[in-house]
């Protein structure tokens, strides 16, 4: 360890793995009642199982984003952090406001609004956790060494604070409080979440890789440039038909159109500088969930995007099995796989334990993206004979249920992989290759 401070990612990595699983079971709950719609639905309702699933997902992501920023920017600034008491107070007010909020959801204490169905006061904990956060790293930049990955994360992290403050405002009329409500879910995850993700990605290649930091940062600053100019109007795709002017058909499928460049560029990218770099890192899972994460990235948010962010063809896709295809392969994509790998990178030194079980590591890596590529498969399958049935010619929608219903069943079998993969995943991480140690193993990871 290069910075004693690095070590406050430890817990914020643990939380999220912790997450991690509660999530993808969660998942696979909701899966199950697809195919048995019945199971649980007067103990859980399926509308409180799936708020489960996705406020978990957006949690232990942040967590993941929270550690990897304690863990890089000592390294980066040349610093250790502003307040180690305040990272610690963040850290416990944040994992209880997340079980606070998982209770209340189970009790029936929740708000509407999907994915912001936290009650006032949470939401009020979360801005306090962010506020906390915000200043630490801020005053941890300021007074060390500024850096193009430095600097474009606390970008995108206090994009992500300002902007969840639209969460805040619920106005009656439904078409501006959709209008408002896309702020926080578009402009996070197709704007400042794209920002830190290419941040943590460009920290990683230039630790792995030994390229030089000056062509990594040149590609930063195109990406970013990119996702901004292409993000912000490519909110447009979301305003086809919740009531807003016609000229939102155009902007929003041109722009949203062009969305898919900054995922293609991530991919040249990363591969460019891991064929420039040529250096034989020891960590070779963290490489792989890194250019998996762009790959994964790439055709999750981009070219499944791209499938049906055209107002034409959205407009008999819009909300069907297609939606939930490209919503599933996008965030695991970019978000998760990008989490993983600094998790991956960064726990060996956490622990200070050497060599750490990197075989079993990899293993979960295929076996989680092999589930969730075939489960985007099996949705967008169904997807579209959802559309062909219910859009073009016009069957009822539960009569088309029917129908797609094996389509359900194979997701539910790629949920099981899944979450296998994930189950794998935290223990490769947290064990060691005892294997590896009584042969002298994998030579120390430096800690650059």
């Amino acid at each position: 360890m290069k910075y004693e401070t690095q070590k406050l990612a430890y817990p914020y990595f643990l939380a999220a793995m912790g997450l991690f699983v509660a999530q993808v079971l969660g998942g696979l709950l909701a899966g199950t009642v697809y195919i048995f719609p019945n199971l649980l639905a007067e103990a859980v309702p399926f509308n409180v199982i799936r708020m489960i699933h996705t406020n978990a997902l957006i949690v232990w992501l942040l967590f993941g984003f929270f550690g990897a920023a304690y863990y890089l920017v000592p390294e980066e600034t040349e610093t250790e952090i502003h307040s180690p008491l305040i990272a610690k107070l963040q850290f416990w007010l944040f994992l209880f406001g997340a079980a606070a909020a998982v209770l209340g959801y189970l009790f029936g204490i929740h708000e509407g609004r999907e994915f912001l169905e936290q009650p006032l006061w949470i939401k009020v904990a979360i801005v306090v956790v962010a506020l906390m956060f915000l200043f630490n790293i801020s005053m941890t930049l300021l007074k060390g060494r500024k850096t193009a990955v430095s600097l474009i994360l606390v970008m995108g992290l206090w994009g992500l604070a300002l902007f969840f403050l639209f969460a805040f405002y619920n106005p009656s009329n439904l078409a501006l409080d959709k209008m408002f409500w896309w702020y926080v879910v578009h402009l996070w995850v197709e704007g400042v979440w794209e920002l830190i993700m290419a941040a943590i990605l460009a920290f990683l290649l230039i630790k792995m890789t030994g390229i030089d930091r000056e062509i990594v940062e040149k590609w930063l600053y195109v990406i970013v440039s990119m996702t901004l100019f292409t993000g912000l109007l490519g909110m447009g795709h979301h305003y086809f038909w919740i009531g807003t002017p016609g000229y939102w058909q155009w902007i929003g499928s041109i722009f949203s159109t062009l969305e898919v460049l900054p995922f293609f560029a991530i991919v040249v990218f990363a591969f460019m500088v891991v064929r420039k770099g040529g250096r034989d890192h020891p960590n070779q899972a963290a490489m792989l969930w890194t250019l998996g994460c762009a790959v994964l990235a790439f055709f999750g948010a981009g070219v499944w995007g791209f499938m049906h962010t055209l107002a034409p063809i959205n407009y008999l896709t819009h909300g069907t099995q297609v939606t939930a295809a490209h919503g599933h392969l996008a965030f695991f994509g970019a978000y998760v796989m990008v989490n993983l790998a600094i998790i991956t990178y960064a726990m060996p030194h956490l622990r200070g334990m050497q060599p750490y079980n990197q075989v079993l590591n990899m293993w979960s890596f295929w076996i989680m993206s092999s589930g969730m590529v075939f489960m985007t498969l099996t949705l967008t399958a169904a997807g579209i004979l959802q559309t062909h049935l219910q859009r073009v010619m016009g069957i009822s929608f539960m009569e088309v249920a029917d129908e797609i219903g094996f389509f359900f069943i194979l997701r539910g079998l790629s949920g099981v992989v899944v979450v296998i993969g994930v189950l794998l995943f935290v223990y490769a991480t947290l064990s060691t290759d005892k294997a590896q140690v009584r042969v002298g193993g994998m030579k120390p990871q430096a800690a650059e």
